[in-house]
């Protein structure tokens, strides 16, 4: 018969009551992202989030966002998620939410950025919030630490790919009834000065003629006066 010496059976011991612990410890809850496209520079990449629920007695009813830098939320739309939810853009990142879901039951949902950063890497520093006011956050940029944010690894940009211009903001858009922009002459061209254009139509406007109908009226009495003139200097003579 063979006989297991007190090393062995120790470290046989050992090794079964570390596996016990680890099978009572469950794993972790945490939030990760995933895209179809993750290079730097890429364009119109879909992101996928999947926050694990870790409540035992309420449901997810928000995941809020804050987007990493050279993200803006103006470059990112709200593809797909949970029924009744919504996405709501505010400076710094988005969120999406709606009616709290069942209990133990992860939040999925996607967005399209635009147009992913020049970075290795890009974290999303996530806030998760219960119906009963719970919230997680996975915020710490250390993939180590016992709360890490979700972190999408980028590979390097393809060759010519350049960064393109954010979009703009509600601020930085024109106004839709700004100024009336001055007139350009064409080569020859000359444009009548605004108050001489403004007199002229005050003549026009005088009792309802212009000057050129005021100057042809004064020509015509003129005519007149002479014709009687002449009419009454010829009767004058033949009487004599």
């Amino acid at each position: 018969m063979s006989r297991i010496t007190l090393p062995r059976l120790s470290v046989a011991v050992a090794a079964a009551a570390a596996a016990v612990v680890l099978a009572a410890v469950p794993a972790a809850a945490h939030t990760e992202v995933e895209a179809d496209k993750a290079q730097a520079l890429a364009e119109n990449v879909t992101l996928s989030f999947h926050a694990e629920a870790e409540s035992d007695s309420s449901g997810i009813k928000e995941v809020r966002v804050v987007l990493p830098e050279g993200i803006a939320p103006a470059d990112v739309t709200y593809k797909k998620g949970p029924a009744g939810w919504k996405f709501t853009a505010d400076k710094d990142g988005y969120s999406v939410g709606g009616k709290e879901l069942k209990t133990g039951v992860s939040a999925e949902y996607s967005v399209v950025v635009r147009q992913l950063p020049d970075a290795e890497e890009v974290a999303f520093k996530t806030l998760q919030t219960y119906g009963d006011g719970h919230v997680d956050r996975w915020i710490e940029l250390d993939e180590n630490g016992e709360n890490p944010a979700p972190t999408l690894q980028l590979k390097a940009a393809a060759p010519g790919a350049k960064p393109i211009a954010p979009s703009a903001t509600v601020d930085e858009s024109p106004s839709p009834a700004g100024p009336t922009p001055t007139p350009t002459p064409a080569a020859g061209e000359t444009i009548p000065d605004a108050s001489a254009q403004a007199a002229d139509t005050a003549q026009d406007d005088d009792g309802g003629l212009s000057a050129g109908a005021w100057t042809g009226i004064g020509a015509g009495i003129l005519v007149a006066a002479a014709a009687v003139v002449f009419a009454v200097r010829r009767r004058g003579g033949a009487e004599e």
